[in-house]
This record gives C-alpha cells, sequence and structure tokens, in this order.
C-alpha cells in the first residue's frame, strides 16, 4: 500500500497541522524516516510539505524542527509589517485598479512576504528531495499552485511519474525549488503572484476544485489528509446577523471557499466512491475517473483514507490573539472589519503569524490527532 500526505493551505492555520504531523511522529517507532512515499500539499501546506520532505532523518525529529520554526513564528517572519511597507503596497495595488498596465513588469500585493522566501531558503533541504527519490524513501513530492494565464490548477512535482493533463489541470514533472514554494502560497492580492519561467503563479488553493488528485495521480492508493477547517460535523451557534456583511467577512468567506471547501467535498466525493466499490457484487466497474474528460476507463478503486480536522473553531481561536498581531495589521484589518464584532476574524486567521496563536494550533493538532491514537495506529498498520 502506498501512503500519501495531504496537506491543505490555510496561511497561518496551518500551525495546526504541525500538532498532527507532531503526534504521528510519537505514534510512529522511533527509526521510522517517513511514512509517507508521496508527499503533496497546496500553499501554507506545500511549506510543511517540503519542510518534510526537504529535510533528512527520523520522521520525528522533523516534525520536531518543523514545530520549533512554527512556535517561534512572528508575522514579521513572514512578512513586512513596518507601517511604511503596508502603506506603499496598499498605494501600489490601489494604483494598479486604477491605471492599467501599472504593475505590469511587477507583481503588485498587499504584503511583502519576502521574509518567508528568506526563511524557507535556509531551511528547506531541497537537494535531500533528490536523494530521497534516489533512494527509494520517496517517490513524489507535489506542490500545486494556479497559472494566472490560463487560470489553471497545475501541480509541481518531483519524482518517477509521467506529466498528466486533466479538464482546468496539469501535472508538470520538474525539480522543485524556493519559487514553486512562494507560487503556491501567493494568495491573491495579499501576497505577491511568482513567475516559474515565463508564466506566472498564485496560490494553489485557488481553482483547485480536485485537491486530492495529485496524490492519486502520483500513485497514492491510501490519503492521510491534514485539513485546517472547522470539523464538518462540529455543530456550532451562529448568532443571526445584525449588520451587513463587513469587507472581511466577505474576504473570509472567499479565502475558505478556496482553501476549505474544495478538500471536504473531494473528501465526499471518495467516500461515495468507496461505498459504491464496497456495494458491488459483480466484476470491477469500469469508470472514467475525471469528470467531463474522454480518457481510458479505469476500474473503480477503494481508496483508503483518514482526515484529521479541528474539533474547535480556528476563528474562535484567532479572535483571542488578534492583539498579539503587529500595529500596522492590527490598524488595517480593524479598517476592513476583521474583527469579533464585525464578523471577519475569519481573515485574521490567514494572517496571524504570532507564537501564542500557532502554538494553541499546535497544540489542538496535537491533541486532536492522539484523541483519535487508535485510529491513526490501525490506519498505519501499528495495531490490529
Amino acid at each position: 500500500m502506498t501512503t500519501a500526505l495531504v496537506l491543505s493551505g490555510g496561511g497561518a492555520r496551518a500551525a495546526y497541522q504541525v500538532g498532527v504531523l507532531k503526534a504521528l511522529g510519537q505514534l510512529l517507532p522511533r527509526t521510522s524516516h517517513n511514512p509517507f512515499p508521496i508527499i503533496c500539499g497546496t500553499s501554507a501546506g506545500a511549506i510543511n510539505a517540503l519542510a518534510i520532505a526537504g529535510r533528512p532523518g527520523p520522521f520525528r525529529l522533523r516534525t520536531r524542527r518543523l514545530e520549533a520554526i512554527w512556535r517561534n513564528l512572528h508575522a514579521e517572519d513572514v512578512y513586512r509589517t513596518d507601517i511604511w511597507g503596508v502603506l506603499k503596497n496598499t498605494l501600489r495595488l490601489s494604483l494598479s485598479l486604477m491605471r492599467s498596465g501599472y504593475g505590469k513588469n511587477r507583481s503588485v500585493a498587499l504584503l511583502d512576504n519576502s521574509p518567508l522566501e528568506q526563511l524557507l531558503a535556509n531551511y528547506i533541504r531541497f537537494r535531500h528531495i533528490d536523494e530521497a527519490i534516489l533512494s527509494g524513501e520517496l517517490m513524489a513530492v507535489g506542490t500545486t499552485a494556479m497559472d494566472y494565464i490560463s487560470g489553471k490548477s497545475v501541480a509541481f512535482f518531483q519524482g518517477n511519474h509521467e506529466s498528466w493533463t486533466r479538464s482546468r489541470r496539469h501535472g508538470i514533472r520538474t525539480g522543485l525549488n524556493i519559487d514553486h514554494l512562494m507560487a503556491s502560497s501567493a494568495i491573491p492580492l495579499i501576497f505577491p503572484a511568482r513567475a516559474i519561467n515565463t508564466r506566472y503563479y498564485g496560490d494553489g488553493a485557488m481553482r483547485q476544485l480536485k485537491p486530492l488528485s495529485p496524490a492519486l495521480h502520483l500513485g497514492a492508493d491510501r490519503i492521510f489528509v491534514i485539513g485546517v477547517s472547522d470539523n464538518p460535523s462540529h455543530n456550532q451557534t451562529v448568532e443571526a446577523p445584525r449588520h451587513s456583511p463587513s469587507v472581511a467577512q466577505i474576504i473570509g468567506h472567499l479565502l475558505n471557499s478556496a482553501f476549505i471547501d474544495s478538500v471536504e467535498s473531494d473528501l465526499e466525493t471518495l467516500k461515495a466512491i468507496n461505498k459504491l466499490v464496497t456495494t458491488q457484487t459483480a466484476g470491477a466497474a469500469e469508470v472514467t475517473l475525471d469528470t467531463g474528460e474522454q480518457t481510458a476507463a479505469s476500474p473503480l478503486k477503494y481508496i483508503d483514507h483518514l482526515c484529521i480536522s479541528p474539533t474547535t473553531p480556528i476563528d474562535d481561536i484567532a479572535q483571542e490573539y488578534f492583539h498579539e498581531l503587529p500595529q500596522s495589521m492590527k490598524v488595517f484589518l480593524r479598517a476592513i472589519g476583521a474583527t469579533k464584532k464585525g464578523g471577519g476574524s475569519s481573515a485574521t486567521s490567514y494572517l496571524l503569524f504570532e507564537p501564542g496563536f500557532c502554538r494553541e494550533l499546535i497544540q489542538l493538532g496535537y491533541n486532536d490527532a492522539m484523541a483519535q491514537k487508535e485510529t491513526i495506529e490501525r490506519f498505519f498498520g501499528l495495531r490490529n
């Protein structure tokens, strides 16, 4: 069985994934180097994915190192937080909306994320990915970005697989580098698009209709998914709105639709297919794997999967740590209504790269994973 790790995007919410990976590292044998021959990530999930794939040593040690980064992370380590920097980028973004062609030779965005590029360049060992694939420890590593020219979802992957083309998405075999990570995590309008060869790419969660697809194309028949949405089964009492939605509230829903909804939708489809497989009474059914594509029929296949997602609303946690943000970001987010009263705490959660918030999400991920200890152990064959 070939197991893939799939990490969704979500900005600072991805700290939750670190807690789940930490728990997994403790549950697996100490000598386990990598339980995932295939690793796929999108946006901030791509950063965590390559942080695991791009480091040598036991899996437990890799997760500890990754945790150390997130526990001490500050917003200034990810994007410029000085007042002048934010104001300058806001002005450039405004001018690009009013003047056709402005920013043609330079991608414009609200925030300058050059500090993140330096952080990743110092931490991730891209050479180790080559070595791990050659040794057989890894089959493939992939990260997804959106092509601004075609609007298609592009999965850049490194491994011994062929490239693929499907409806509105491609898989391109290449050697991964810092550009692919920066492109995958470039949230539209918030972080600048990144040029790869002659094309510009943005956050991979945008237009990613089938986030599980890259792992399946790369040969996975089991998938371990770590989401960053509030658990769909968690019943929340939503207070009736008393005002029209704030700008931050609208942005929050747009971000959620990109980073969260597609993962949940794809998991529902996977569950439906698995149910169909298990209820078959005669030979293997023949289906076209990609809806609307004229491709050769393939046998319907059961894909074992396990998804860990937050049991506590992340938006609520973000409200408690709003004060940790740099003054420039607090002013901006308050102006667009990203407060508890304005109903825009979801937008805040994507930018809250601060120790208190990240540490609480790590602990939440760890607790949620440990609460499913027996399920995880069975999934990885550690118990009957």
